[in-house]
């Protein structure tokens, strides 16, 4: 089990390059193309179907205001062909916590879900030890 929950990080990670790095064609790549796919992103009502949510990706990466985002904290929980990830994403003035959730497509772990939230001072709990590689 360990082999696959870093196979899910590596998924993961390659989620937040795409959106450190602004870059669009690689986040389409990280998507579930066949799965249903869905997103919801701090302060926006919820986002379903690859085209909404592909769009929605393009419109924050290649917008003025894209946020530098770094992901901490990442655990991976691995069922079968589905896994999920939750962890902290830091962004200046900000830390929110997201859970992304992925499905194996193709041989590959997809994104078929993606929801972060801001985390409330105060509600943070202590830095637990890594589980694989982090960005």
């Amino acid at each position: 089990m360990p082999g696959r929950q870093l196979d899910v990080l590596e998924a993961n990670e390659a989620f937040y390059r795409a959106f450190s790095e602004r870059d669009a064609d690689a986040m389409e790549g990280v998507w579930a193309e066949q799965a249903p796919v869905a997103c919801i992103h701090p302060g926006w009502d919820a986002l379903d179907g690859r085209e909404e949510v592909l769009r929605s990706w393009r419109a924050i990466l290649e917008g003025p205001s894209a946020p530098d985002v770094r992901c901490t904290l990442a655990t991976a929980h691995v069922m079968g062909d589905v896994a999920f990830v939750v962890c902290r994403e830091e962004l200046p003035g900000a830390v929110l916590v997201a859970t992304n959730v992925f499905t194996r497509e193709a041989g590959a772990w997809r994104l078929v879900h993606h929801h972060a939230g801001p985390l409330a001072p105060g509600q943070a709990k202590p830095s637990r030890p890594v589980r694989g590689p982090v960005n």
